[in-house]
């Protein structure tokens, strides 16, 4: 939400810098990095429930304490603590769909649950620039702060705790307080995942992401690819004002409404993937003898892969040619479309190949995508300044053709060997 209103911070704060005023937006993205690496490992210590509660406690405190801040430096810092907080959902959120549905049950949830980061910060800054534009931008934080401070209340009643290791040391725990005098020798009941020492199972745990990034395959190739996609996504998000309000000489409102052509294509191709992804996966199953396999979940990357250049080319041409406003939104829109299809699969494969420790493997990724969220937007000003935006999003269509179009075809035949070879895919 803040991205519409750097103008006045950069007013407020004296700040002459692009990259110090663009650092201020994407900061937040570099907390996102680095927060999934100890809380999805922390949620298969504790469950998902607590740490994703706790987290969004601590985004609620520093994302409030934003709007005070008195100087750059302050509310850099300040969006940092905030977005670690808020990095919680990158990925214990894949672990709270691995742990409630079945393989053929779960690609309509992680459509939906893949939309929402993506589809958060298009709607953000929509509302974030008529904040802006009738108020100030203390209120982008404070608004935000509101909102979330009813969701934390109504999140402590309804969210329920779904990792299955924790609970089934729970109700172990219920038998062995049932148990009377007279049974105790049953009252050394344990599960499967009890009996190692705590601080051994915390050290496991916290370097599983690295180890997964280190030695699984899948998560290196889909990692660097989702990587670039987000980079992408937030580069899009930092540079569609500059478009419409550089190129159109539209206001800071109307500009923002722009943000809108983002928001369709990806709700579009969420829905349609969303229908569709678990018939596909079903009707592969019945095709390939009833083996279900995680590869299923690959097809709609190819559209995907192929949307997202197509997408940037339009976009960068046509605002270089200053033709009508609608063309460039066409363009944002493939390139939304692109994003989501690559992202709903790339999550649901992951989750279907490392569905015990799927925290810790959307922790790797997301770590590596949130590095390219918070860089991208940096290096933007520069390369649009230097090149213009049709040869800068020429270069970035031909890079997501290099990284995009071969993955599906190389996990479709070779997924399978490189998952039986696996330390951590069952």
């Amino acid at each position: 939400m803040i991205a519409p209103a750097t103008g006045q911070v950069a007013s407020s704060f004296g700040i002459d810098n692009d990259v110090i005023l663009a650092l201020t937006t994407s900061i937040f993205v570099l907390a996102y990095a680095m927060g999934p690496l100890f809380l999805g490992p922390l949620s298969e210590i504790y469950g998902r429930s607590r740490v994703l509660q706790l987290a969004n406690l601590w985004y609620l405190v520093w994302n409030l304490v934003c709007g005070f801040a008195q100087s750059e430096s302050q509310l850099i810092v300040f969006r940092f603590l905030s977005g670690i907080g808020g990095s919680a959902p990158l990925s214990i959120g894949g672990g709270f769909l691995g742990d409630c549905w079945q393989p053929h049950e779960r690609g309509k949830a992680v459509a939906i649950y893949s939309l929402a980061p993506l589809l958060g910060p298009v709607v953000g800054p929509v509302t974030g620039a008529w904040v802006a534009q009738y108020s100030t931008w203390r209120w982008v934080f404070w608004s935000t702060s509101i909102v979330d401070a009813a969701i934390q209340i109504i999140g402590m009643f309804t969210l329920q705790e779904t990792y299955a290791p924790l609970l089934l040391e729970r109700k172990a725990e219920r038998i062995r307080r049932s148990m009377d005098a007279e049974k105790a020798p049953y009252r050394e009941i344990r599960t499967v995942f009890e009996g190692q020492d705590r601080s051994t199972i915390m050290a496991k745990s916290l370097i599983r992401p690295f180890a997964l990034f280190a030695y699984e395959p899948i998560v290196q190739l889909l990692g660097v690819y989702m990587a670039y996609l987000y980079g992408i996504f937030y580069l899009f998000l930092t540079t569609i004002p500059s478009i419409f309000q550089g190129i159109y000489q539209q206001p800071v409102g109307i500009a923002g409404l722009h943000y809108a052509a983002l928001g369709i294509g990806l709700s579009v191709a969420s829905q349609l993937n969303a229908r569709t992804m678990d018939k596909v996966y079903i009707y592969l199953k019945s095709k390939y003898g009833g083996v279900a396999k995680p590869e299923f979940r690959l097809p709609a990357m190819v559209p995907g892969s192929l949307l997202l250049p197509i997408g940037c080319l339009i976009v960068g041409w046509t605002s270089q040619a200053h033709t009508h406003w609608i063309a460039p939104d066409i363009g944002i829109a493939l390139v939304g479309a692109g994003i989501i299809l690559n992202f709903q699969c790339i999550q649901t494969y992951i989750i279907d190949c490392f569905t015990l420790h799927a925290a810790s493997a959307m922790a790797a990724v997301s770590c590596l995508r949130s590095l390219a969220g918070f860089g991208f937007p940096l290096f933007a000003p520069a390369m649009y300044k230097a090149l213009g935006f049709g040869k800068g999003d020429t270069i970035l269509a031909v890079v997501a053709i290099v990284l995009g179009c071969p993955a599906p075809w190389i996990l479709w035949h070779y997924g399978e060997r490189i998952r039986n070879s696996s330390r951590y895919a069952r």
